[in-house]
Formats: C-alpha cells, structure tokens, sequence
C-alpha cells in the first residue's frame, strides 16, 4: 500500500474495499460460498434470508463481475442452481477480508 492510498492512522483507504463485495447481500453470499464447495441456491436463500427475486439479482451482479459461478441443472426431475466461487472470486473475497480486518486492527 502506497502513502496515498493509506489514510490518517494507517487505516485502508476507500478505493481497496471491492465495493461489489461490500454490499451487505453480496457479502454474505459471497462469505457463506467461501467456505463450502458450492451451494443450492435455496440453501444460500435460507441462509442470507434473502426472497428469491433479490438473491437472483445480487447472484447475477457477482456472476457477472466473474466472481461466482452458476451451474443449472437437474436433481431427479427438478431443477437445481448451484453456485460457486471462482478463483478470481476467491481472491477479491480475501483481499476485501483483508482489507476489512486492517481496518479494524488499525482503528482507533
């Protein structure tokens, strides 16, 4: 980290938290496929407590910026989604869990 991307105090500046992580909806699908394989999606609905329309939408913003991946499916006769992380998924998740942690370490 650069002088000028550091603010008063040591803190992270604003420009290292991925802002796509940091929506609270994003962040907690993505955080719940960190630590699995991958996930149904209404597991990962359940689990956020999000309705199905607003998981979709979120699900498709991270799909899109390369961070999740969607497979569709069959399990018997019925439909199934399962996400997954990516590799590059997996490596913005860890840069923003460090940059968040730096930043409460580091506060006053």
């Amino acid at each position: 980290m650069t002088e000028n991307e550091e603010s008063a105090g040591g803190l992270p500046s604003i420009k290292e938290f991925d802002k796509l992580i940091h929506e609270p909806a994003r962040m907690l699908i993505m955080a719940h496929l960190y630590v699995v394989e991958s996930a149904d999606f209404l597991f990962i609905m359940r689990q956020t407590g999000m309705t199905f329309g607003n998981l979709s939408a979120h699900m498709s913003r991270l799909e899109e910026a390369g961070y999740i991946e969607v497979e569709k499916g069959f399990v018997g006769k019925r439909p199934n989604t399962r996400l997954s992380l990516t590799e590059e998924g997996k490596a913005a998740f860890e840069d923003y869990r460090k940059s968040m942690r730096q930043l409460f370490e580091n506060a006053p």
